[in-house]
């Protein structure tokens, strides 16, 4: 458990000082906790009063995110060429920049007491991420690193389990908390690409949320944090590659980690 918390510390902090993330983070609030804050002291009739007593709910999901990989790189590693010499070379892999996503999906909830219920939302994201290999080892004739790129394209369909904690309700709002467990399946087909990722992972995952009580519905805007606790990355893949030339680059990581954050619209 401590490496888990430790694992998703780490994540959490970093993503506060990405500039993506603050494009992410502050609408969030501003749509989310403003109102709440704003009308903290003042009474208003209730939308829906009743609909949380229901013993299950359910509804569907529309939403962005951002997908990111840790990579851990080997360093130098020793190359064979065609002709039975070795060589050393070093290729560094890293995601550069984020590129947003769609998801969508269903929801199931099961309520266990006022305050607690547990959470189903099978999804579909939609995704990729853009890396970038630096081999250090060679250079351009103007002196500058010889780089790669390559669009990992990413579709996944996820399962999280999420246990649900919901502060009392006030007035048309009541914010909460989430956490949870998220078997993920890569649908994407094999490649002769750079990088290939595996078929399965998992995630924990930790969110924050607000129930928004409409007239007609219950709309919920959720912020939720993911980092995979598996290897990610294919070992296999180097050997399934027609082209050898391509292996000093897939051989570079030996292991990758997923991580995303995901800005999702409930309807219930």
């Amino acid at each position: 458990m401590k490496l888990i918390y430790n694992k998703v510390y780490s994540c959490l902090r970093m993503k506060f000082t990405s500039p993506s993330w603050l494009h992410i983070v502050l609408p969030f609030y501003l749509f989310t906790f403003l109102p709440f804050t704003s009308s903290a002291q003042e009474r208003k009739p209730q939308n829906k009063p009743y609909i949380d007593l229901r013993p299950m709910h359910f509804g569907i999901s529309v939403g962005f995110h951002m997908q990111d990989i840790e990579f851990q790189n080997v360093g130098p590693q020793v190359v064979t060429l065609e002709d039975g010499t070795t060589v050393t070379e070093t290729v560094v892999i890293d995601q550069d920049n984020w590129n947003p996503g769609f998801s969508v999906g269903v929801l199931a909830d099961q309520r266990l007491s006022n305050h607690f219920s547990v959470r189903l939302s099978p999804t579909m994201h939609f995704g990729a991420k853009h890396l970038t290999f630096r081999h250090i080892n060679r250079t351009d004739p103007e002196g500058r690193i010889v780089t790669a790129t390559q669009d990992l394209k990413n579709t996944y369909i996820a399962f999280p389990i999420n246990l649900k904690f919901a502060a009392e309700r006030f007035n048309n709002y009541r914010p909460y908390i989430i956490g949870g467990i998220n078997p993920m399946i890569n649908l994407t087909s094999k490649s002769q690409d750079y990088i290939q990722l595996k078929r399965y992972d998992t995630m924990v995952e930790v969110g924050i949320g607000c129930d928004l009580y409409l007239r007609f519905f219950k709309l919920i805007p959720e912020l939720k944090f993911s980092y995979s606790l598996m290897n990610a990355i294919d070992s296999g893949h180097a050997d399934e590659l027609t082209d050898s030339s391509l292996r000093v680059y897939t051989n570079a990581v030996n292991a990758g980690h997923s991580k995303m954050v995901t800005l999702t619209f409930y309807f219930e």
